[in-house]
């Protein structure tokens, strides 16, 4: 280990000593058992975001169009998202740098360029899908359009400028937390077959068709995304993590995972039980599942699952644009971070106004096919995908990068399976968006 490398970890290790020493007090536990929640957050917060407004409506639709029949898409997909989530945290703790710092570095301006734009797209139309979000879940409960709109900026933007790292963190956690009891209370309110779900869960259903492939692929889509996987290796970087931290980084991952895709399968299974099982096989959206649960389950269960989508959207609402930050400034190589003060990175904040202003003015524009903005981020979202995971996957096997931390040959391999199989499923969305 050479002296940069020393220094690093040395201040790494004294600052989460000066945090631990008075929880440790609290709690009368000793410092190595407490040590691993200085690490837990990367993986949790990026599971929990996965599950924003654009996913919340399409397990909805699934639920809705399908029933049970694709709940074991939602298994499959953990399994995935933990594989290539798990190899972004390797590439953040090993480097302590970005993803978009790695490509401009290891593949050179023009690709990271490449990434950073297509990025950058993608999240635009993500966030919009966010405010838009946010919106049909205030308006449940009678709050206007344009009102929604304001107090959202605010208050993100409040957070993610005024407060330290740690403090956002926990926001974030407790956020996904709020969501993910409030699709589990939907789910049993619903009243649904669990002998059926659990059937359905590990066994594939249904017939083979190419709106059922569609809805495959977009399920797919929806748990694993390549803003996700740039967030995740910022956020370990962000969070002076190291190559200590893997273990305790790998249960991170795996908690994350196991949490957003349980969501996924509340949503699903209350969406079955209620609509599909009444016949209202059509809905547009998340807003409109919500309000189609009130005369069948009851009015608690609208208003729980309105809840869970105006949580959804608020921490998506945070994540984008945050990501869309880091990416900009680690392919340009500029000062970022949340713990730094607007005045020490003002590109990094100002990205972070400017993505949040120009998706607010622009969910605002009269007569905007919101469904289909949220329909286009998913295709460009698509095309990113895999370039975003061939990236990952070179880099993952770079020793001079990981050193120890450098995957084994059947990480790498399932690695590449999930990759191949992913982008194989990505490009046929583009293709079912593009051709007639």
């Amino acid at each position: 280990m050479n002296r940069w490398k020393r220094t690093l970890l040395w201040r790494r290790l004294r600052g989460r000593r000066r945090r631990l020493p008075g929880l440790a007090r609290v709690f009368g536990v000793q410092l190595p058992k407490l040590a691993i929640f200085a690490v837990l957050g990367p993986g949790i917060v990026s599971g929990f975001a996965d599950n924003d407004a654009g996913g919340i409506t399409t397990y909805s639709v699934v639920g809705a169009q399908f029933g049970y029949a694709l709940l074991w898409v939602v298994l499959a997909s953990m399994l995935a998202l933990f594989v290539t989530q798990e190899l972004g945290a390797r590439l953040g703790l090993a480097t302590g740098r970005g993803m978009l710092d790695l490509i401009r570095e290891n593949f050179g301006i023009r690709w990271a360029a490449l990434a950073m734009a297509t990025m950058l797209l993608a999240n635009l139309g993500t966030t919009i899908s966010e405010f838009a979000g946010i919106g049909a879940a205030l308006s449940l409960f009678g709050v206007p359009v344009p009102a929604a709109d304001a107090v959202s900026v605010v208050v993100v933007a409040a957070l993610l400028a005024r407060g330290s790292f740690l403090r956002i963190q926990y926001v974030f956690l407790a956020v996904g937390a709020g969501v993910s009891v409030a699709y589990a209370v939907s789910a049993v309110l619903a009243h649904p077959d669990w002998g059926k779900s659990a059937l359905y869960l590990v066994a594939p259903h249904g017939t083979l068709t190419s709106a059922y492939l569609l809805a495959v692929v977009g399920t797919v889509g929806t748990t694993i995304t390549p803003w996700g996987q740039a967030f995740i290796q910022s956020y370990c970087a962000d969070k002076r993590l190291g190559p200590e931290d893997i273990r305790a980084t790998r249960a991170d991952v795996a908690i994350g995972a196991g949490l957003t895709n349980t969501i996924a399968a509340f949503i699903v299974i209350a969406a079955a039980a209620t609509l599909w099982a009444h016949g209202h096989r059509s809905i547009p959206d998340a807003a409109a599942a919500a309000k189609a649960l009130g005369p069948l389950a009851g009015h608690s269960a609208e208003t729980v699952f309105g809840l869970g989508l105006l949580g959804a959207a608020f921490l998506g609402l945070g994540v984008v644009p945050l990501t869309s930050a880091y990416a900009t400034t680690e392919a340009l190589g500029l000062e970022r971070g949340l713990d730094l003060r607007p005045r020490q990175a003002p590109a990094f904040y100002g990205l972070l106004g400017f993505f949040l202003g120009v998706a607010a003015v622009f969910v605002l524009i009269p007569g905007l096919p919101l469904i289909r903005v949220m329909f286009l981020a998913q295709v460009v979202n698509g095309v990113l995908l895999p370039v975003i995971l061939v990236f990952v996957m070179l880099l993952g096997r770079r020793r001079d990068l990981l050193a120890e931390l450098t995957s084994g040959k059947l990480l790498l391999a399932v690695g590449w399976f999930v990759t191949i199989l992913v982008s194989a499923m990505s490009i046929a969305l583009v293709v079912t968006y593009v051709v007639p």
